[in-house]
């Protein structure tokens, strides 16, 4: 595994190490595991916002939507176990 060296101010270091201990780990472990979430997180976001974008311009294309109550009544059914057949979406842009 490569080696990264990062500079980081000493209340910085001061604090990691402190949050490593309270944990149980080495603040190498600490860090290590705050930057992969931070990046999976980012990755997320990212795919999300790509679903989002496809969404909307299907949205705009072709002017149709589910109602939020048809959603909401469907989200309902689907967590009380049940099941429901999906909202069908409706055009709402002339």
């Amino acid at each position: 595994m490569p080696t990264t060296t990062i500079r980081i101010e000493d209340d910085l270091k001061e604090r990691v190490g402190a949050a490593a201990r309270r944990l149980g780990k080495t603040p190498h472990a600490f860090m290590l595991e705050a930057i992969a979430r931070t990046v999976d997180e980012l990755e997320r976001d990212d795919a999300l916002r790509r679903v989002v974008e496809a969404r909307w311009a299907g949205f705009l294309r072709d002017g149709e939507a589910v109602s939020s109550e048809d959603m909401a009544r469907w989200v309902r059914a689907r967590v009380r176990g049940e099941q429901a057949a999906r909202p069908r979406s409706r055009r709402v842009l002339p």
